[in-house]
């Protein structure tokens, strides 16, 4: 297989809730109006908690310091997996499901931290740009050929350019922490949108990522709203290419006609990972929780947040998700 390092260096920002409204105009322009930036690499993700955006330089440009905005430190760089010649995406999404072992694992090992962010599309590994050396040194090990884009070109990348003087950073196995996991009981859907009709949905989406928290007093909605159920949407905007990730209720306010979605149509569960933010640092987190469904071979889309981590598996599988982790946290630790 071959591992794409694409031209793009991210930066992954947390926008609270209260704070939001200071950030309306800057993620409004990156989000319609493509021609006022030139941000390629875009994501927002709204959870309970904060909004997750993910961008290229030229985007977090136009996000101002705030006491509202945090920012992780570190530059990232997106890798991409590519089989057979095409990146690993199709009309059936497998997520992380067919990179858990061959990318995500072997990184772990080397405790490499890595941020994933799965779409409709493809599948972006996120690491830190210090660890680059260590990640491409590993990864050729498992046999990966490995491209660097440059100007829109894919040129290989050789080990003795980038990893003179390069000390690994051990292979000894590393036991990390088993988090806790909420099951949450909505129902998730993976779609995608030609980017020619996002003025036809603007006003919808404006609402859904701005005022969710408002539908709570909404008598009509609040009635068939579960205790149970989590606030979830992502949307991202990625060279080109649109992907939303959205629970079915938010789902039924779009029109029907310009969303599309996999052949099967089919609906995902989530599995969110930790009862505390999660932090950077930590490595393994990914690998805990795509490695089993890597093993049992179960469909994956991952999208870790600033706070914390969140699988979407099929529907069908969420039992077997289920027992496989409570599985997992009752085996004991071994050295």
């Amino acid at each position: 297989m071959d591992l794409h390092i694409l031209d793009h260096k991210l930066r992954v920002t947390s926008i609270s809730k209260s704070g939001l409204v200071n950030f309306t105009h800057p993620l409004i322009k990156l989000i319609f109006l493509r021609n006022r930036t030139r941000c390629k690499f875009f994501s927002l993700t709204e959870t309970p908690e904060n909004y997750t955006v993910v961008l290229d330089e030229e985007g977090f440009k136009e996000l101002q310091p705030s006491e509202h905005l945090q920012v992780e430190s570190s530059i990232w760089l997106p890798l991409n997996v590519v089989s057979n010649g095409n990146a690993s995406s199709s009309s059936q999404a497998v997520g992380v499901t067919k990179i858990a072992k061959s990318v995500i694992a072997p990184l772990a090992q080397q405790h490499v931290s890595v941020f994933m962010l799965s779409t409709y599309q493809t599948d972006f590994i996120l690491v830190r740009e210090k660890d680059l050396s260590v990640v491409i040194s590993t990864l050729e090990e498992e046999e990966f050929n490995i491209y660097k884009e440059v100007g829109g070109e894919f040129l290989p990348v050789q080990c003795q350019d980038v990893t003179n003087g390069l000390q690994k950073n051990g292979k000894e196995a590393i036991h990390p922490t088993v988090h806790p996991v909420l099951i949450p009981k909505n129902q998730f859907c993976v779609m995608s949108l030609d980017p020619d009709t996002l003025p036809s949905i603007a006003t919808t989406l404006i609402d859904v990522l701005f005022y969710s928290s408002s539908l709570k007093d909404d008598p009509q909605s609040s009635s068939s709203q579960d205790l149970d159920c989590i606030n979830f949407f992502s949307f991202s905007l990625i060279d080109g290419y649109i992907s939303l990730v959205m629970d079915t209720e938010a789902q039924r306010r779009f029109p029907a006609d310009l969303l599309f979605t996999s052949s099967s149509g089919e609906l995902w569960r989530m599995v969110r990972i930790g009862g505390q933010p999660l932090g950077f640092d930590e490595c393994g987190i990914v690998a805990q929780i795509s490695q089993p469904l890597a093993d049992s071979d179960i469909s994956a889309y991952y999208i870790s947040t600033f706070s914390f981590d969140h699988a979407l598996v099929p529907e069908e599988d969420i039992v077997s998700v289920t027992d496989m982790l409570q599985h997992q946290r009752k085996e004991p630790a071994t050295s």
